[in-house]
């Protein structure tokens, strides 16, 4: 528990550099759309695949992973997790579906047109956020490294997070856009854009004011998906009642 709450702090302190630049917070992106969302999903993954909505959640003894139509939110397919298993991060790779799992280490595979389980695979440590870059799997685990497997779940190489120079803790949902890696930093509003190469977070856009007023069932902002149009980035949060389309806007001068 201290090891975590020092990590926060960390992170926060890293974060409020951000807040002394950027006055307007919406001035980086533009909402283009809002969509019906679960209010009961707690949201921990999510991607787009064939103009479906895939999502993962979490919580144990309440962790599934389904196909939703985006335009209505309506759940069309979901798998539970077993009871004792906490769902976390989603992608789509190669046809299949991986989903990760907290704490016990185990990501599962699903065929995404009917979500039947495939082979399962080991990883050390947490399993958080999960993305692709179209070759491998790239994947966070709270801390400031991000961890790049083959789509056999075989090690290929490990990047660390750093924002002005200063490592970024608890890199959380993760989403490949155009070349860059966006990562939702836990309990926060903030998205970083991130360089898969170096680990350089090139920037830190604030989504404070995308949901300003939630209600108090709803918890922290959570999952990012590409669009289908694949251009646009869908955010939502757990256990949203909304689902949130944008446009984000240049990067900005990039960070070191």
């Amino acid at each position: 528990m201290i090891r975590a709450v020092r990590a926060a702090v960390a992170t926060s302190l890293v974060l409020s550099a951000c807040r002394g630049g950027e006055h307007a917070r919406s001035t980086r992106y533009d909402v283009t759309a809002r969509y019906p969302h679960d209010p009961g999903a707690y949201t921990e993954g999510l991607v787009t695949g064939d103009g479906v909505l895939f999502e993962s959640t979490g919580l144990n003894a309440g962790s599934d992973v389904r196909r939703v139509d985006l335009k209505t939110g309506r759940v069309l397919a979901s798998r539970a997790l077993a009871a004792d298993r906490f769902g976390e991060g989603l992608t789509l790779l190669h046809g299949r579906l991986y989903q990760l799992t907290w704490k016990d280490s185990v990501a599962y595979t699903y065929d995404p047109a009917t979500l039947t389980p495939g082979d399962s695979f080991h990883y050390g440590g947490e399993g958080w956020g999960l993305t692709t870059d179209g070759t491998n799997l790239i994947m966070s685990d709270g801390s400031d490294s991000l961890r790049m497997y083959s789509p056999a779940f075989e090690l290929e190489r490990v990047i660390h997070v750093r924002y002005h120079d200063t490592p970024l803790q608890q890199v959380n949902e993760l989403e490949y856009v155009n070349g860059e890696i966006l990562a939702n930093v836990y309990r926060t509003n903030w998205v970083m854009r991130i360089d898969p190469s170096s680990g350089v977070a090139r920037e830190a856009i604030d989504f404070g004011d995308l949901y300003p007023n939630r209600p108090v069932s709803a918890d922290v902002m959570n999952g990012i998906a590409i669009a289908p149009d694949g251009q646009q980035v869908l955010l939502t949060g757990k256990q949203w009642p909304t689902l949130f389309q944008v446009r984000l806007h240049p990067a900005a001068a990039a960070a070191r």
